[in-house]
């Protein structure tokens, strides 16, 4: 029986993830969760019955313990508690288990690498790890497939790359020496598709004073607001170019991104030979994440497209004057070892400033490329955990001084 700790619990990934563990009669060995919403993860914890919850917050396992007898769990429970909570629960994991990985932001780069240290797999929903600290989770990689993307985009690249004839497995590590993929490599691009968030077609001048509420609204997709948020500038695209990477060894210039309005067709890769493979099914996380529980194996049935009906898909290039923030993310992998984890730190910075209402929408990108640009970056394959927190900290006091200055 697969064991399953759960990182993010409460949180869009975490509930659907859930949802698929229940469906597929798994385990649920810990579950893990910032404390924002209590009420919700005492539930969790009865209906699974976890023997470990982490709660970031202060104050957060008191709370627990008072929510689990409102909800009439009375089963032992370890409650951890703190930062550093959820990455001592990763680090409990084991050879065998699966460690979803869906905290938001940089924080969840620590449970990343102790999920790897312990030997166990990785769904990795949390892309701003893997950006933020790159090298260091490549090198603690300690067995081919161990990181198993979520990210419906990433996830869709990794089964595309299965067509090839010598692809090993998804997101196999290389031996040293050899290549992504075994022999001869017969990848030409990695095709990386965009919905164009709430803004697509608008000018940038058409973007002067544009609302919270307004960039939340997001035409296809339901996820936190972060993320929602970061889709809007296209964010949060740069830095799944980045993953994509990171994860398939590809460079950045072979992948191309382009908008599909539509989100069916979820990315797919170029072969040399001109043959291209995509992967389409309506957007719906619960596909991704059954296969970061389960793959290779495909157990989770959601539904189909419905080839019965007319049905149009579009693609259009990126306009990079309106969204720059692609082509900075291209800038920042290609400057140093840091520079990807300061602009996912700047940006992190200006996501909760426009969300209080303290700058508009503009500044974000406006102010993480400023940030970006005056970073004298790590060279590759020096970083540390030390380096890349320190490069991030950097960030955040840089980016909220411009903010403030403004």
């Amino acid at each position: 029986m697969t064991h399953v700790i759960v990182l993010g619990s409460t949180g869009s990934i975490g509930t659907q993830a859930l949802e698929v563990i229940a469906a597929q009669g798994m385990t649920v060995a810990g579950l893990a969760a910032g404390g924002g919403d209590i009420a919700l993860l005492a539930r969790q914890v009865r209906d699974t019955r976890s023997p470990v919850v982490a709660v970031a917050r202060t104050g957060g396992a008191a709370e627990l313990r008072e929510a689990l007898s409102v909800v009439g769990h009375h089963e032992p429970v370890e409650v951890l508690e703190g930062d550093d909570a959820a990455r001592e629960l990763a680090a409990s994991s084991r050879p065998g288990w699966r460690v979803l990985n869906g905290v938001t932001g940089a924080l969840g780069l620590p449970p990343t690498l102790a999920t790897l240290e312990a030997g166990a797999t990785l769904a990795l929903a949390n892309k701003e790890s893997l950006v933020a600290g790159g090298d260091l989770v490549r090198a603690a990689q300690q067995f081919p497939g161990q990181v198993v993307p979520v990210d419906s985009e990433h996830s869709a690249i990794a089964q595309a790359l299965t067509s090839g004839v010598h692809r090993r497995g998804m997101c196999a590590v290389p031996a040293e020496g050899e290549s992504e993929l075994d022999g001869e490599s017969e990848l030409a691009r990695i095709i990386l598709t965009a919905s164009g968030g709430p803004f697509r077609g608008r000018s940038r001048g058409g973007l002067d004073g544009v609302t919270a509420e307004q960039a939340l609204a997001h035409p296809t997709w339901s996820m936190g607001p972060v993320v929602t948020l970061n889709s809007s500038t296209l964010v949060n695209k740069g830095l799944e170019l980045i993953e994509a990477h990171l994860l398939f060894d590809v460079p950045p210039e072979d992948i191309e991104v382009t908008v599909h309005p539509q989100s069916i067709v979820h990315s797919g890769v170029e072969w040399q030979d001109g043959s291209t493979i995509l992967q389409a099914s309506p957007p719906d996380m619960r596909l991704p994440i059954a296969l970061g529980l389960t793959w290779p194996e495909r157990r989770y049935p959601v539904p189909a497209c419905d080839w019965t009906q007319a049905t149009t898909w579009t693609f259009e290039p990126v306009d990079d004057e309106t969204f720059p923030a692609i082509r900075l993310a291209r800038q920042a992998v290609a400057a140093s070892a840091t520079h990807p984890a300061v602009l996912n730190a700047a940006n992190e910075e200006c996501v909760d400033a426009f969300l209080a209402g303290r700058v508009a929408w503009l500044d974000i990108v406006n102010t993480v490329r400023a940030v970006v640009e005056d970073h004298e970056g790590t060279p590759r394959g020096s970083a540390t955990l030390e380096s890349v927190r320190a490069a991030e900290d950097w960030a955040r006091r840089e980016a909220r001084r411009r903010l403030e200055a403004r």
